[in-house]
């Protein structure tokens, strides 16, 4: 049976699909949810072509949910990055107008003409890195605000002695000298207590944390951090944004997507370069 390329439009709640053969031939389409009960339907629907080839549009992006859902299940997956989508749809509506049918077509248009395309590997690894990061963050503003709440208290507990960066043992000691007496007082004491003890609690939770990227980061070989000013968190994060290296070319394409390769900008007899603009990727 000849393979089959589905172009799948991924969005947050749904993704639509087209199936096409070798010569760009619709031979199915559709629309599904992403919850589990909408993947299961995408996934029955698939299986009427044995031999498939799922593309999805920025799997590094907006697209990862489910192109790992797809890899963990087994599926071919295959990276068609949305400028060269955006590229074919432009060239074969003569429009650039969006919408999630026409995204689906253009995304398996390009996967039939291209065979350069990436071709996605499950890489467990990188996932938890991903998550772990991205934890590490939240935990790291949640710290922050937790910080800021106790020190307003400790500022009204004890005007005029809290310092603008303050650690968790000395508003131990802070709150440990203060013994209000008036209900308010002592209202605003135990809910500074609270606040400490969440401090607390947020710390242990960023530390551990970092010792578990710390430790996958050495467990995948890297040497970044051997870069001076490179630790546990960059580098893990450095890693979860890049994925697999392969994906880019050659060290010109990587300098491109990370905004390091510098961009002509030369007028008349003026010779100036400039870094392009790069979009964050969201990991």
């Amino acid at each position: 049976m000849e393979q089959v390329v589905i172009g799948v439009d991924p969005h947050k709640l749904s993704a639509t699909i087209e199936v096409v053969d070798r010569r760009e031939q619709m031979l199915g389409s559709g629309r599904f949810t992403t919850d589990r009960a909408g993947y299961a339907a995408m996934r029955k629907y698939a299986k009427a072509w044995p031999e498939r080839v799922w593309a999805v549009e920025g799997s590094n992006g907006a697209g990862r949910p489910l192109a790992q859902r797809l890899l963990e299940d087994g599926e071919q997956v295959v990276d068609v990055p949305a400028k060269l989508a955006a590229r074919v749809r432009l060239f074969d509506t003569g429009h650039n107008r969006k919408t999630d049918a026409h995204d689906a077509h253009a995304v398996a248009a390009v996967a039939v003409r291209t065979t350069s395309l990436r071709v996605l590997r499950f890489d467990g690894e990188l996932e938890a890195l991903r998550m772990l990061t991205d934890r590490r963050e939240a935990l790291t503003r949640r710290r922050v605000q937790t910080v800021d709440r106790l020190q307003a208290l400790l500022a009204e507990l004890l005007p005029g002695q809290v310092k603008r960066d303050i650690t968790t043992g000395q508003a131990k000691a802070m709150l440990a000298s203060v013994r209000p007496r008036d209900i308010a007082g002592k209202t605003r004491r135990r809910i500074a207590a609270e606040e400490l003890a969440e401090l607390a609690a947020v710390e242990a939770k960023i530390k551990k944390s970092t010792a578990e990227l710390k430790a996958i980061v050495l467990a995948r070989g890297s040497r970044l951090m051997d870069l001076h000013g490179v630790g546990p968190v960059v580098a893990a994060r450095t890693l979860a944004a890049v994925g697999d290296v392969r994906r880019f070319a050659d060290r010109n394409r990587f300098a491109s997507w990370t905004g390091t390769a510098p961009l002509d900008a030369s007028s008349g007899e003026q010779n100036r370069h400039r870094l392009p603009h790069v979009p964050e990727t969201g990991g």
